[in-house]
């Protein structure tokens, strides 16, 4: 594969006091159609307890996806949901959302998870809102031969020369689309995405040799004091195979894909707008009550 940029999460806290790893950029829009990627990973419950009590949003889409553990989500549109761990939901707030997110009584092994922010453009920022959630069903998954497993969140993948498979959340803001893929030590997987404009991944378990990429798909794996580590996020040509191989502990990693929507945005908070005007209107909407309530 053919790195473009690369950033490293950041220790951040939100919500009531719950300790994350952030990568986000509203500023440079570098990730477009994505603008963030929260992570949430301890088997401490201190670090997440508080969880996110009742807030806002608008403008932009929230994408959770739960690995270990869970969470109570409630909404002014009378949505009461447990995200469980294999659980996705969507969010394209539009108009505006009021939710809580709250970490179910019952999850005492920890809590792994992500909450993505998807951006939207500006003509459907203020049309209704949507939501969907995979509570109860199995994501779509596919594996090959060398070790390498992975589950369609949004949209369609695949492994190179394998059909695509489709996950069951489609239709995100910037056709932004969202994968698990998991390899087992020494694991290798070649994907190509050369039909989406944006590739990147975020490494949230062990390491990844790099490859020489300019041999194409004859490339020879670098060694082992050469490799990308966990918490490192990844803007990756899409025109060129991705190929990603483990080493002898295995590795996770989320796949992002999309189209930029390459508008300049203005962000404050729980909002993303395109100018300051509309994030003054947005505060003043919430404050008067407009969103709605939770019930």
């Amino acid at each position: 594969m053919k790195v473009l940029s690369q950033f490293s999460a950041k220790a951040a806290m939100d919500g009531d006091g719950v300790n994350i790893r952030r990568v986000a950029d509203f500023v440079t829009t570098k990730f477009d159609p994505f603008l963030m990627i929260d992570e949430i990973k301890s088997d401490d419950e201190q670090d997440f307890i508080g969880g996110f009590p009742a807030h806002p949003h608008r403008g932009m889409e929230t994408f959770t996806y739960i690995r270990k553990g869970g969470f109570e989500h409630r909404d002014q549109m009378g949505n009461v949901k447990a995200i469980r761990a294999g659980d996705v939901q969507w969010m394209s707030t539009g108009f505006g959302v009021v939710h809580s997110e709250m970490p179910l009584a019952d999850a005492v092994d920890g809590l792994h998870g992500f909450q993505i922010w998807v951006n939207m453009p500006a003509k459907d920022k203020l049309r209704p809102a949507k939501y969907q959630d995979t509570a109860g069903s199995a994501s779509v998954e596919v594996a090959n031969d060398t070790g390498a497993s992975l589950k369609a969140l949004a949209g369609d993948w695949g492994f190179k020369d394998q059909p695509l498979i489709s996950a069951a959340i489609q239709g995100l803001a910037g056709e932004a689309a969202i994968a698990d893929l998991s390899l087992a030590p020494n694991a290798e997987a070649k994907l190509d995405l050369s039909q989406h404009e944006f590739v990147a991944l975020y490494l949230y378990q062990g390491d990844l040799y790099k490859s020489d990429s300019s041999k194409g798909e004859d490339s020879q794996w670098s060694s082992a004091s050469n490799q990308h580590h966990q918490g490192e996020f990844l803007v990756i040509d899409s025109q060129s195979v991705l190929m990603l191989k483990a080493d002898e502990r295995g590795a996770g990693m989320l796949l992002f894909a999309g189209k930029p929507i390459r508008e300049k945005i203005v962000q404050m908070g729980p909002f993303v707008m395109n100018t300051q005007a509309e994030i003054q209107q947005a505060i003043r909407d919430y404050q008067e009550g407009r969103f709605g309530q939770i019930a």
